[in-house]
This record gives structure tokens, sequence and C-alpha cells, in this order.
């Protein structure tokens, strides 16, 4: 059974039985505490913590995940993986343990031809919690399992939790017996890879309390409302249906595997180092493309990083198979074409996902060439210091700059002749993932700061906002916390955050900053509010503080904001809107938005592009939203359901989370997209829009900047007193001025050339006296001293090797060994360049090894090859001590 119609034949079942079909959410985890989605039931949590209610009493889902806390160990063993599918049926106090039981043992026992699974119910094995009587009676007694095959397992593995203070509840888990070839019997208790899990079911049933671990925490209570959360792996699953031994040969990856094996001529199974490549590329590609596909790009920081470092990880092993030009291509297609089958929207963004995935292989391999430099410079040094082993900084270096696998560090190190301080690198690397953890578990505690909102929540309920109709209006505060803790009262001075029932004040959301203004209640008190949040979802937080009077909860309220900022910021808005359309129609659909923020009078858009935007294209886009302007285009939003949108056109934002009705606005015949801020009513308030230009931001993803009405139209009258200065200095028409100014400029360069011409011949005057005043030290010619000071690097090089040139040349000196040591002081730090002839390094004199010792007495470093080297410091002051230094090492040398 392909894994198609695994999910097909899920989402089937629970629909025919009252729950509600509820799409993957996006693998951009909305929850500040998570960096992707990484369990089936991340995106019902706010239902489960009761920070909003459910949508229906029953859901079921099959949720994209992306786990990653151990990437290095994916390929080693074929149980590790990174991108996987998690089936989840779940109920919001309806039915309880003997339903979720009865549903799973049908689904899974029930015959292919019945729209089951097919699965035989003697292989299948079922724990439950120590003292969870009452799930071990349902499956004894209704079920039918026998008592043999029913296991208690302890907190570790049967007690579920989400890390913090909230539900909990005992767990069963059901095991299918995959046969004596894969160990000796004893049910999962024994043997979990004889014993495989397919099947978690949890009973949130109790309130647990903060404590450390899986285990170490009190439990409070039972829960109000009984809930069920449960999760079935769908590659675990598609493995035993398609007869295979690990989750590397079904359907969804083995294509993969076969795809490499087609680019490399290597075969799965060959080899033990080989087949954990093989795992490797299958795994990460096919989490690229899910991550690519959910709107993530190429980055150095948070879930951008994830998905850089393993899809570099994913090119460079299949470089260690053999191939040698770009791979991403082909493998991304084969991803899409099998996955696709489940996720229509891979095949939709083919162009937009293989957009990203290309110019990131070819980032990588620029990467791997300019790290190979890197690694070169590092092993030259370490010889050079007369080591055998490069350190583990630099080895992190190459890793966390670029993007070096510590593997690929010691393959090239060894053809090198070193070997790598592994343990200093792996010291590094624990730093690093400690101080990740440590992050983590600050985030984590997150939760406990949103108890306040969720109280008021479920006091008041959500907030109507007001805003799209009217600027002002009554209200009732219903919620106030100073210091981030609930008050009954706040006084003048007070930092508060107020919860109104009702409010005009757009809460910061969707790229679009909070509205500004003020409360004034019906006792003279006054807030001035400068933010809003929704901290819960539908609950909006006025923060500011209490100008004049006292603020009490239930106190009658007029809220006003600040009508300037808004009209600005929805200028902003709709021209954000009309640049994101004029863009798709000049680049195509890969330029998807990827952010934006939308400010009083300007804005800034990110969108997905490989390269940069010619200025010839930003200048067409630019004319076209202007001339979208002049045609007075009115602008609409209107409610409807996702599916109707979608129908009409409507574009959506990558990450964003929609809910079964959206809102919808329309920019008459030229734009339509998803979006919750507020607007102009028509075009031509904007004024006039001014694109800045655009920059890079990350791998793929392109920034522009641009004002809108009376900013853009000071920002074109500055340049218009600019360009009328330019006219005067070089007395010129607006249409001559570039040509006039590159004229002035060539004239500029060339007479810099001369300059330069005429200063370097100057310092090479001075060869010819140097040479013949060579100090004779034991044989050896030693020209050493400070030539005038501004003489540039590049100068004080070549005066150096001239002089050498001319010891070489003098008579008599032709195998007499030379040093040249010439010191000078440019702006502001002192320089230095030594030479040596071949006979002085048969002496044992090298250049690098004199200049470090000069470097050192002027505060500074440096280093070259044996027989030139370049260094510097801090204190021009030590040059007559550097010198006096480098005659003191030739004497003793000599």
């Amino acid at each position: 059974m392909e894994s198609a119609e695994i999910r097909r034949r899920w989402l089937s079942f629970f629909e025919e039985r009252g729950h509600a079909v509820v799409p993957s959410a996006s693998l951009i985890a909305d929850d500040p505490t998570l960096l992707l989605v990484n369990a089936g039931m991340v995106p019902f949590k706010p239902y489960f913590l009761g920070e909003t209610k459910p949508p229906a009493p029953r859901a079921t889902s099959v949720q994209k995940c992306v786990r990653t806390p151990d990437i290095e160990e994916v390929g080693k063993t074929t149980r590790h993986g990174t991108f996987f599918q998690m089936c989840g049926n779940f109920s919001f106090g309806d039915y309880f343990k003997e339903g979720a039981i009865k549903y799973a043992w049908e689904l899974l026992t029930s015959s292919v031809a019945d729209g089951g699974y097919g699965l035989e119910p003697e292989k299948l094995w079922i724990t439950v919690y120590l003292d969870d009587d009452e799930a071990e009676t349902i499956w004894r007694d209704v079920i039918g399992v026998p008592a043999e095959r029913i296991q208690r397992l302890g907190k570790k593995d049967n007690f579920w939790s989400m890390g913090v203070p909230g539900p909990c509840g005992p767990c069963s888990e059901i095991n299918y017996d995959r046969g004596p070839e894969f160990g000796v019997e004893g049910g999962p208790a024994v043997n979990d890879e004889r014993y495989v899990e397919i099947w978690n079911l949890v009973f949130m049933q109790y309130e647990r309390g903060a404590g450390d671990g899986k285990e170490d925490f009190p439990i409070l209570g039972d829960l109000p409302s009984k809930n069920i959360d449960t999760g079935l792996g769908l590659e675990r699953l598609a493995m035993i249906l398609q007869g295979v031994q690990n989750m590397y040969e079904t359907d969804t990856l083995r294509v993969v595997m076969d795809k490499a094996t087609e680019l490399t001529g290597v075969r799965y199974g060959a080899a033990q180092n080989t087949d954990v490549s093989m795992r490797v590329v299958a795994d990460h590609i096919r989490t690229s493309v899910m991550l690519i596909g959910d709107g993530v790009t190429p980055g150095n920081e948070g879930r951008g990083y994830v998905l850089r470092r393993i899809m570099r990880r994913a090119i460079r092993n299949m470089r260690l198979m053999g191939a040698t030009g770009p791979v991403v291509q082909d493998l991304v297609d084969v991803v899409i074409n099998t996955m696709g089958q489940q996720y229509p929207e891979l095949v939709t963004d083919r162009k937009r996902i293989e957009t990203v995935a290309l110019a990131e292989e070819a980032a990588f391999l620029k990467a791997l060439k300019g790290g190979t430099n890197i690694l070169d410079t590092a092993v030259t040094e370490t010889r050079a210091a007369g080591g055998t082993v490069l350190s583990g900084d630099k080895a992190f270096l190459l890793h966390d700059t670029w993007g070096f696998p510590i593997d690929l560090t010691l393959e090239m190190a060894a053809e090198q002749g070193l070997s790598v301080d592994e343990p200093g690198f792996r010291r590094l690397m624990q730093e690093q993932r400690d101080r990740a953890k440590a992050d983590a578990k600050a985030k984590k505690t997150g939760h406990a700061d949103m108890s306040a909102y969720r109280e008021i929540a479920d006091g008041a309920g959500a907030t109507e906002f007001t805003g799209y109709a009217t600027n002002q209006g009554e209200s009732t505060i219903v919620g106030l916390l100073v210091n981030g803790v609930s008050a009954p009262a706040a006084s003048e001075g007070d930092d508060v955050e107020v919860v109104l029932d009702r409010t005009p004040f757009y809460a910061e959301g969707g790229g679009q900053l909070a509205d500004q203004g003020r409360i004034k209640l019906d006792s003279g008190a006054v807030i001035v509010v400068r933010d809003v949040q929704q901290p819960v979802p539908g609950v909006s937080v006025h923060k500011g503080s209490v100008q004049v009077g006292e603020v009490t909860v239930g106190a009658s309220a007029y809220a006003a904001i600040d009508v300037g900022r808004r009209r600005a910021i929805a200028r902003a808005h709709s021209a954000t809107h009309l640049t994101h359309q004029a863009l798709r129609d000049a680049l195509g659909p890969t330029a998807a938005q990827a952010g934006s923020e939308n400010s009083p009078g300007r804005f800034r858009f990110d969108f997905g592009s490989p390269n940069a935007v010619p200025g010839s294209v930003l200048t067409d886009v630019e004319q076209k939203i202007n001339d979208v302007l002049s045609r007075e285009l009115d602008v609409t939003a209107e409610i409807m359901s996702i599916d109707e949108a979608k129908k009409q056109g409507a574009i959506a934002e990558f990450g964003e989370k929609y809910g079964e009705r959206v809102r919808v606005v329309t920019i008459g015949d030229f734009s339509k997209e998803l979006c919750g801020g507020t607007h102009v009513g028509n075009t031509s308030q904007l004024g006039l829009v001014k694109l800045l230009g655009e920059s890079s931001i990350g791998s793929g993803v392109r920034r522009v900047e641009a004002l809108v009405g009376v900013d853009a139209y000071n920002f074109l009258a500055k340049e218009h007193t600019v360009v009328a200065q330019l006219q005067e200095l070089v007395k010129g028409r607006p249409e001559e001025l570039p040509e006039k100014i590159a004229s002035m400029l060539g004239k500029l360069k060339d007479a810099e050339k001369e300059i330069e011409k005429f200063r370097a011949e100057k310092v090479l005057q001075a060869a010819a006296g140097l040479a013949e005043n060579a100090q004779n030290i034991n044989g050896v010619a030693l020209v050493v001293g400070q030539v005038p000071d501004g003489t540039g690097a590049d100068d004080l090089r070549r005066l150096v090797l001239d002089v050498r040139g001319r010891l070489q040349q003098l008579s008599g000196a032709g195998d007499r060994p030379a040093v040249v040591a010439l010191f000078t002081v440019s702006n502001d730090r002192p320089l230095t360049v030594i030479a040596t002839n071949e006979a002085a390094r048969e002496r044992g004199f090298k250049a690098g090894d004199l200049v470090r010792t000069a470097a050192k007495t002027l505060g500074g470093g440096g280093g070259g090859k044996p027989d030139v080297a370049q260094g510097g410091g801090q204190n021009p002051a030590a040059v007559p001590e550097a010198i006096s230094a480098v005659e003191r090492l030739v004497v003793e040398t000599a």
C-alpha cells in the first residue's frame, strides 16, 4: 500500500466517523517556542491549553513534521530521520479511552477491502501506563487482546505531557511484531526493534505542575474536560504494509535513493559507508523540499539554518559518492513527483522550490571552494609551526562558517597528511548545542507568562475589532495587567497592559505595525497606547502607560487611535500589495512574499528571487505601481471560505495561519490577497510610491524598500535639490549629468594611476642604495631598515623584492645568503615585509619566522611563505625595536 493511500484511508476513516478533516499546517510553527512543527498535535496545542475554542469536538489530520536534534545521526541508522508525517485523531471533551481504542483497533485490523489496513490482530502488542487499569480492561475485555500481549510501562515510556505545566495523561501504545528475524521475543518491554511502535494513544485527563524531565513533576488533579490526542507514524506503517526492512526502503524515500544511484553509479546495499550517504541524501532532500514548499529559505539563523545545513549535508554526501556536478535539480524533481501525490501544492510551486534549491546548491559549491582555500591556509600554518594536528577551532570555523561537516574536514586534512583535533571540535560543538538547549528551555517557560492573558480570555472572550469601520468608539476594560500581573487597578505613571471588550486599535500582525492612540475613561483617566499585540489568539492587549488618573477593571472607556498614523500605515500596506503583484508580474510566481513591514509612510517587502533584480526591471515595477494609482481603483475587503478565496486566485503569504473563513483584500482588477490588515479605500489615496532599491537579506531572498505618499514626495524633492546642485557644479542639463560625472571620475582615476606610478618609481629608486649598503652578518647579506612613512603595503613588497634581486646580481653574491627586512608606517599602523633568497633559506632563514618575530614586537601578527612574508601591528613607535629584533635573530641564526 503506497504512502498516499495510507494517508487517504486515514482521513476517510475518521471523516466517516464525524471528525473534521484539518489540512496539515505549515512546517513553520505558529508557536514562539518552536522553530518547526515537530509533532502532529502542535497545531491543536491552543485547544488543549484552553487558549482557543476548538472548531469541532472531533478532528483528524495528517501533519507534516520535522525534527532535527540529531541531524548527525541521520543515515548512520535506519531509524533516524528528519521529516515524517503524523496521522492523528483528536477529541476535545467528546469520546475518551474506549472510543479512541475502538477506532484504532478497527482501522488497523479491518481488511483492506473494507477500508482498513489489514494488519493481523495476533501481531499487535499493547502497552499501557503502570496504574491505568481502565485502559488495560478495555483492551482485554472489550477489544479481546490476550492479557499476555498487554504490558505495563512506567512514566518515561507511557505518560505524556508538553514539558510545562498543563494537560497530561497516560498513554497506550500499539506495537507491531515484525518477527523473530528482528530479535528475541518478549514484547515491546523487551525489544523495541522487533516490536515497533506504530500508534500512540494519549489520554489527557490530568493537570501537571512544574518540574524537570519526563518524570519529575506532580499531578495536580483531573482536567475539567478529558481529551484524546493520538499519533500514528505514517512512515512506520508504510514500512510494515510495504514489507520492507526500514523506512528508507518505503516508496517515498526509495525513489530518491534510486535517483542518487542513477547520478553516481553507487548502488544501495553495496557498502556501509555509501549506504549511510544514500540515506542522508534521501532524507535530507525530501525534508528540504517540504521546508522550501512551506516558505523556508536557506539562511544562517533559525529554520533557515536548519534548511541550509541539511541541504549542504545532502550535497556533500552526493559528492562523497562520486557526483561531480550539480545534482539538486534531479533529486528535487523526484521528491516533488512523489510527495506531490499527497501535497499537490508542491507540484504547483515546483518552479519556486527548484529556484531556491538550485541557488543554495550553487552557493554551497562556491563555499566549498572558498572553504577549501581556508583549509589549505590552516594546513600550511600548522605545518609551518611544526604541527601535525589541525586545531579544533579551525575545524569548528570550517563547520560553522563555511558549512564543512567534520568528516569532510577529516578527509581533506588526511589527504594533506594531517589529523584533526576531534575532541576540541566536539567540545566546541557541544558548547554550541548547550547554548541552543538553554535558549530553547528558556523559551518554553513562555507558557507560564501566558496564563494571565488566558484567564482574561476565558472570562471575557475574544476582543471585537471595530477598526475596519471606525477609528474610535466606546468600550469596557475587561482586563488589566501591571508589570505582567493581573491587577484590579492602576495609577498615574504605571506601565499597563489593557484588554478591552471591543477596540478600534489594530494589533500588530501580517507585517502591519500596531496602532497608537489614547484610551479615556469616564473618570477622566487617560491611557497613552504605544503598542497593541495579541499574545493569545483573538485577545488584543493595549500596552502603554497611565497618563492621568486611576484605571480600574470594569470601567467604561472611549478608545481612539492616532488617525494620521493609521492612514499612513494603510497607504503603506496597500502599496505593499501593489508591489507584490507587480513583482510577480515581472519575475513570475517565484517572487512570493517572504515577509514585510508596513509602517507610517514607508514599507519593506521581502520576496523570493535567486538573483538581484536588475535596475531596469525595478524601474518598470515602480512605473506599473504608479500607473495603478492613477487608475483610481477601489480597494475592497470580503470575508469568504478559504476554498473560495483560492478559487478566486487570492495570494496567501507563506507561514501565515488561516482559518476556514478568511478576509480577501482586492485592488480593482490588479491584486487579490488574503489579508487582515487595514487599507485605503482607493489607490488614488496613495499619491505616490517610490522604490528606494533592493538588496539581498539571505540566500534566495531579496528586499525592496519604498516610500509612500508625502514621504515619497519629500524624498523626490530632496533628490531634485541635489540634482540642481550638481547641475550648477558641472554646468550641464540633468540628462547630461551621468556622462559628465563619469568623465570626471575617469580623469580622476587616470590621475591617481599617474600618482601611484610616480610614488612607486620614487620608492624603487631607493633600492640600489639599500642593496649597496647591506650588512655582512657572518656571510649573510642583511638589509634592514625603515622607509618613509606612507609607503603602501604593495610598494613596500615591491621594494623588498627589488632589493633582494639586486643583492643576487651584485658581483660575487650569486650564492650568498640574503635577508631583506624593511619597515614603514602607513595610516598610523606599522608594516613589515621580509624576503629571503634560496641560499638564506638553506641556512635556516625563513621569512615567516622573521616576520612573526617582528610583528610580535609591533603588537600584531603576520605570516606567509618561507621566501616572502608580511606582517603588521598596532604600535608605530616600536618599529626601531622590531628592526633590532630582526637583526638579533639573524645574528643568532647566522
